[in-house]
């Protein structure tokens, strides 16, 4: 197929490798030509050591060459970026486009998930029509998907036809791709799975062991299950690769800017510090603000969350907030 791919980031260039190797034409664009540049003359990724890029993926600085004629388009920017995008892009995107998404996030003033968000900017602005609109997530960190090591995915559509021609595009021996019917569920735990990520970091920084990391854990799935009941999701989605799956991966990963992010603040880096020397975007900072938006509009208690909400922004002592949720109100687990 022709795909155009918008961002390139790690997880937008292993997926464009990827797509390639499938025997796709790809086409990558980014809103920073001097990275255009380097990866069309160098053919490397500076944040993905040792993984060669096709030769046959194209690069450009044009946002127009990049959408049009594409059978599939892919959102890889980083979430607070989506929107901007999608406003850059409408004026070239066919009606009836299939679009995938691969950021996770909430967009905190409209409390919208990321194909919402393509969805409002392209239909209401761009006056596109009968988008087919597919989230892929799941428990994928680019490191290990651009060195071929076996990964399994969710492509969650309210189109089942969208959601199976992104499994069969994507699909090959080192990826397998599941389809899904709940989008908002699937949407809703690659958001927040980041904040939960962020506290099991910080509970190792804090020099805390596997225990306290595993009720982080198992917990914060809790509380993205809660929320995502009472939105109306399904009940499967949080424990499948959506959902308990990203999250495993995400806070116990080498590869997790989230956990990595999280270890650093609880050794004592402030949060804007710890960002900083990640290097990268750090997605359950981002989400956050509609985490805690979502929690009091739908009336879910998020304990985790807001702790971690209490650090990031409000300067609390993480060791401190640990031991708060330690001695909250004894209750039944399935409360």
């Amino acid at each position: 197929m022709n795909i155009g791919l918008l961002g390139t980031g790690t997880w937008g260039m292993a997926l464009a490798r990827m797509l390639c190797l499938n025997g796709n034409d790809v086409t990558c664009w980014s809103a920073l030509p001097e990275e255009i540049d380097q990866l069309r003359t160098q053919r490397k990724h500076k944040n993905l050591p040792g993984v060669a890029i096709p030769q046959k993926i194209r690069f450009t600085e044009n946002i127009e060459e990049a959408c049009e004629n594409k059978e599939i388009m892919v959102f890889a920017v980083p979430s607070v970026y989506v929107r901007s995008t999608a406003a850059a892009a409408a004026p070239f995107i066919a009606d009836g486009q299939l679009i995938v998404d691969v950021a996770k996030g909430i967009e905190p003033d409209t409390l919208l998930t990321m194909t919402g968000v393509i969805e409002d900017v392209l239909e209401k602005h761009g006056n596109r029509h009968d988008l087919k609109l597919v989230a892929l997530s799941g428990p994928t960190h680019a490191e290990e998907v651009s060195r071929d090591i076996p990964t399994a995915i969710v492509a969650a559509s309210r189109d089942k036809a969208a959601a199976e021609t992104v499994q069969n595009v994507f699909t090959n021996d080192c990826m397998r791709v599941y389809t899904h019917h709940d989008v908002l569920g699937v949407e809703l735990c690659g958001a927040v799975k980041n904040v939960m990520a962020l506290a099991a970091g910080i509970s190792s920084g804090l020099g805390f062991g596997d225990n306290t990391k595993a009720a982080l854990i198992t917990r914060g799935m809790a509380e993205i299950a809660r929320l995502g009941l009472k939105m109306g999701c399904d009940v499967h989605t949080f424990a499948g690769l959506a959902g308990i799956g990203d999250l495993i991966v995400t806070a116990t990963s080498v590869h997790s800017r989230n956990n990595r992010c999280g270890q650093l603040i609880g050794s004592g880096m402030t949060p804007d510090e710890a960002v900083k020397q990640v290097g990268m975007v750090v997605e359950g900072i981002n989400a956050l603000p509609a985490t805690m938006k979502l929690s009091r509009a739908y009336g879910v208690e998020m304990p985790i969350a807001e702790a971690v909400n209490n650090v990031v922004f409000q300067g609390s002592d993480p060791r401190e907030m640990v031991m708060d949720l330690m001695k909250r109100e004894k209750r039944a687990e399935n409360d």
